[in-house]
């Protein structure tokens, strides 16, 4: 943006008013198209992408559940207006969990996780709901592909809609998208959280931390 706001961050343009912001935008208005009223789940709902995802449905009048891997993180959800967060990691049952923060199940899905959480999870989709697959990190440090379980016939009798999908499928609508983003920044509408690493001989170090789901928010590197 040749407009930056000298009060913002010009580290934003690489997370929440940069490309991971797009991906959200794009993700809940555009694939999932949102409605208010309606219960949208994000696991890795403390990143870069997933925190941007809860607070666009808020914004847009839904129900947000976030899923995350530690109680620090769930508390900084909480913080930011997602109406349930839980640590998947310390649950007794992902299944109970999912359960118990939206026991009328889910419109929407913002899938960023894949493997077993996203098997779980199609289980509780309402019908007619709407999966958005925009990453699936669980699966990243795999030596095979995971096979099965195929579940094909829930999303069957359900009627499910399920659509991967990248941000540069809509990069004539970036200038809108960033505008838009950047305009709830600055209406403390949509808050941000980096995690810094500093020192460009530490990015390995810090790309691998990111996988390991040890940054809140984006990460990024200051040199």
């Amino acid at each position: 943006m040749a407009d930056w706001p000298k009060d913002v961050p010009m580290s934003l343009a690489v997370g929440t008013v940069g490309m991971p912001g797009l991906t959200a935008l794009y993700g809940v208005e555009a694939v999932l198209q949102v409605q208010k009223g309606e219960t949208l789940l994000v696991n890795a709902a403390a990143g870069a992408v997933g925190t941007v995802v809860g607070q666009i449905a808020k914004i847009k009048g839904c129900k947000v559940v976030g899923s995350a891997g530690s109680d620090a993180k769930v508390a900084y959800l909480k913080q930011l207006g997602f109406d349930e967060a839980f640590n998947y990691k310390t649950v007794p049952s992902l299944e109970e969990a999912l359960k118990k923060a939206a026991p009328e199940g889910y419109d929407c899905f913002f899938e960023n996780v894949g493997g077993q959480f996203s098997t779980i999870a199609l289980q509780q989709m309402k019908e007619f709901g709407r999966i958005a697959v925009c990453g699936g990190i669980s699966t990243y440090h795999d030596a095979a592909y995971q096979t099965g379980p195929y579940p094909l016939t829930t999303i069957n009798w359900k009627q499910v809609k399920i659509e991967g999908f990248m941000q540069s499928r809509w990069t004539s609508d970036h200038p809108q998208g960033l505008k838009k983003l950047m305009g709830w920044v600055k209406e403390g509408k949509l808050k941000y959280r980096e995690h810094v690493t500093r020192g460009f001989e530490n990015m390995p170090a810090a790309f691998m931390g990111m996988l390991h789901g040890e940054n809140t928010g984006k990460a990024i590197i200051t040199v």
